[in-house]
């Protein structure tokens, strides 16, 4: 099986945070109750031709078991392009694709499909966020409605995983750290079609919009109520 890609930030990005703000990691500690983990897009018709998003599917699944478990929520995010043939998203379909690629990405990402499902694998639960949104990003209302469905639950904190890193994932932790909330990507709970793109999504994230960290990171340091904190 395909490993989840591996990432090591450059060092000459590492410098240049480190002179802009004097420390590397931005945010120390979520609050579980007042954090989501955000999945974007895992769903089967993206999923089946990434073979690294197929291999990220246990580190989600471990990262949701554990946000439920502090007390914390887990936010599945599908994107919606189409119904009944009507494109959400016109200006997309008509100038970055052929005809019937356009058709195929529209129809196979239209509520009913099986490409629209979440992948089989994953272990979504009753109690979860349920959210979707018609543009790459998770937080451009009207486009999606994962924003008003986070601020109900009071959650202030994201981590956002899934797929593609340096499309829909990236996109939207820009725009969620530019609604003022704390932005973290988790590098081996994310997945790009190529190694490039996987490590310039993070790159640009980590210099402005919010931190990048491991499975582990997020688990052992970050995802920590101020009571456990305390008492370690």
């Amino acid at each position: 099986m395909t490993e989840p890609a591996q990432f090591k930030m450059p060092q000459y990005v590492i410098d240049r945070v480190m002179k802009k703000r004097g420390r590397r990691r931005v945010f120390e500690r979520f609050e579980p109750r007042e954090s989501a983990l955000v999945v974007i897009d895992m769903q089967e018709f993206y999923v089946r031709d990434v073979p690294t998003a197929v291999a990220i599917i246990p580190n989600i699944n471990r990262m949701a078991r554990a946000f439920r478990e502090r007390g914390g929520h887990v936010a599945w995010v599908s994107m919606v392009a189409g119904e009944a043939g009507r494109s959400f998203w016109p200006l997309y379909h008509e100038a970055f694709f052929t005809p019937e690629n356009a058709a195929r990405h529209r129809d196979n990402l239209t509520v009913g499909h099986s490409g629209c499902e979440l992948h089989a694998d994953l272990e979504p639960r009753p109690e979860d966020i349920y959210a979707t949104k018609h543009r790459f990003s998770a937080f451009i209302p009207p486009h999606s409605d994962l924003p008003q469905k986070l601020d109900a639950r009071g959650i202030r904190n994201v981590a956002i995983v899934g797929m593609l890193t340096n499309f829909c994932c990236e996109t939207s932790a820009r725009d969620a750290m530019m609604l003022d909330y704390h932005v973290a990507m988790v590098s081996d709970a994310n997945a790009a079609r190529f190694e490039d793109d996987h490590n310039v999504g993070f790159q640009t994230v980590y210099q402005s919009f919010g931190d990048v960290v491991s499975v582990d990171e997020m688990l052992g340091e970050i995802l920590q109520s101020a009571n456990a904190q305390g008492g370690a």
